[in-house]
C-alpha cells in the first residue's frame, strides 16, 4: 500500500492494495475524512458514503483486480454532497446492476445498493483500467 495520503482541502486520494483489508481500509479512511469535514460518524450521509465506498472498494478487489498492481480512492467535496470515484486496473471489465433473482442470491448486489444511495453512478475510462464514480447527496 502506497502510504501517501493526498488532503487537498476537496480531495481526499489514497491508493490501496487490491485486497478485502485493502477495501475495508479505503471504507474507514474515507469515513474518517468526512469526519474531519464536519460530516460526523454515525450521519446518514456518512454512513450511505461508507456503503458506497465499501461496495465499490469491494468491487475493484474482486472483479478489477490486476496482479501487482492497487486501487484508488478518491473522494471529492462538492456543493451538494460528495462524488465518490473508486479506480483499477481493469478496463475490459465493466460493472453491471445484476439482474436478482434467486441466482444472485449470494452475491451481486454491491450496485444496487451504490444505485440507491447514489444521485447518480457511472464509468470512467482511464489510460490503464477505469473509474467507477458515484455521487452522493444529503437526503438523496
Amino acid at each position: 500500500m502506497n502510504a501517501e495520503i493526498t488532503l487537498a482541502g476537496t480531495d481526499f486520494v489514497q491508493r490501496f492494495s487490491a485486497t478485502r483489508r485493502g477495501a475495508r481500509l479505503a471504507r474507514r479512511l474515507a469515513v474518517q475524512q468526512l469526519d474531519a469535514w464536519g460530516v460526523p460518524y454515525g450521519s446518514e450521509l456518512s454512513d450511505d458514503v461508507a456503503v458506497v465506498v465499501a461496495e465499490l472498494a469491494a468491487n475493484a478487489v474482486l472483479h478489477g483486480h490486476v496482479t501487482g498492481r492497487d486501487f484508488e480512492l478518491r473522494v471529492l467535496r462538492e456543493a451538494d454532497g460528495f462524488r465518490v470515484e473508486v479506480s483499477d486496473a481493469r478496463g475490459e471489465r465493466r460493472p453491471e446492476l445484476c439482474a436478482g433473482g434467486p441466482a444472485a442470491a449470494e452475491g451481486g448486489h454491491g450496485l444496487r445498493l451504490v444505485a440507491a444511495l447514489a444521485a447518480e453512478w457511472g464509468v470512467a475510462e482511464r489510460v490503464v483500467g477505469k473509474t467507477v464514480w458515484a455521487r452522493v447527496a444529503p437526503g438523496r
